[in-house]
């Protein structure tokens, strides 16, 4: 026997669209924030911006708009990222875990340079 509930759905139907909306609205935040980037433009032989802070977890994306060739290689011991070097358009990413601050710089223009600082927010 159907049941008709006049003035919208039964009170059932309401918690199980409530349940399932706001497990879906966390998913989504969740998706949001594990898949947030950060983009560093590389144009006029300098990184732009030369210093950005991001949350941890974040991808740091770096594009190479110059027709010269450019690298990105952290300037720490371990030499935690390296790029190869990078053709006009060319991409190179990173994601950063940790708190802290990483400086970088272009191995091919050893005058350019660049941190990203990494905080939780």
């Amino acid at each position: 026997m159907n049941r008709v509930s006049f003035g919208g759905a039964s009170p059932r139907a309401r918690v199980l669209r409530g349940v399932v909306l706001g497990t879906l609205a966390t998913f989504v935040g969740l998706a949001a924030h594990a898949a947030s980037v950060a983009t560093v433009d590389i144009n006029k032989f300098m990184f732009m911006p030369m210093e950005i802070t991001v949350a941890p977890g974040t991808t740091v994306r770096w594009i190479n708009h110059d027709e010269t060739p450019h690298t990105v290689i952290s300037q720490d011991k371990t030499k935690l990222f390296v790029s190869k070097a990078m053709d006009t358009d060319d991409k190179f990413e990173f994601v950063f875990a940790k708190e802290g601050d990483y400086t970088y710089v272009c191995s091919v223009h050893p005058f350019m340079t660049g941190v990203v600082h990494v905080r939780k927010q």
